[in-house]
């Protein structure tokens, strides 16, 4: 990552801090190297469970046209999260699936940090790129499949518009519903 882009890859996530003069010395000089930063402001983090997550990564790398936005690793809790635009009337369902917003905070190393148990699989990049919820959704769903039938699974069969408490969810089935008003847009 050349200076310029670490530059503004740092400064870009560390406005999420509480303090980021504070934040980017931790990740400079810090024992840790990690700092806290606040979700649901700039933007939101999917959660999925790492075996999912790391084929997800790779796909949406491997994606032409399409650059993949800010992808953290976490192999002490085994999960990967993604981050997203916030949304905050959006809802992801699905196994082991979670969705950070507003009021919580991850746990980050700094955007170069490539290494450890705690790292960048996509580092920002310090323009503001972050993953589109609709090739995610397409990318879990197409990987919870994979990751079913080589687990001996059937995968799930596709649901038709329900809301959340009509739809089931049944092992890997990811959904994305965006519940706008009285309507639930999948």
């Amino acid at each position: 990552m050349a200076l310029t882009q670490w530059t503004n890859s740092m400064e870009w996530l560390a406005a999420a801090s509480e303090d980021p003069g504070a934040c980017k010395q931790e990740w400079q000089n810090g024992s840790t190297g990690v700092a806290l930063l606040e979700a649901g402001r700039f933007w939101d983090v999917l959660i999925v469970p790492e075996q999912l997550g790391l084929r997800v990564a790779d796909l949406l790398e491997e994606l032409p046209l399409l650059e993949p936005g800010p992808c953290l690793l976490d192999a002490r809790r085994r999960h990967v999260g993604f981050l997203l635009p916030p949304e905050p009337q959006t809802v992801w369902i699905g196994t082991g699936v979670r969705l950070l917003g507003a009021g919580t905070w991850i746990a980050a190393p700094a955007p170069h940090c490539r290494w450890g148990a705690l790292r960048w699989l996509v580092p920002p990049d310090g323009t503001g790129t972050l993953n589109m919820p609709e090739v995610l959704e397409v990318a879990l769903q197409r990987c919870a499949g994979e990751l079913s039938r080589l687990q001996g699974h059937c995968a799930p069969a596709a649901h038709g518009h329900t809301t959340p408490a009509e739809r089931p969810v049944e092992g890997t089935q990811l959904v994305r519903q965006c519940a706008l008003g009285e309507h639930v847009w999948p």
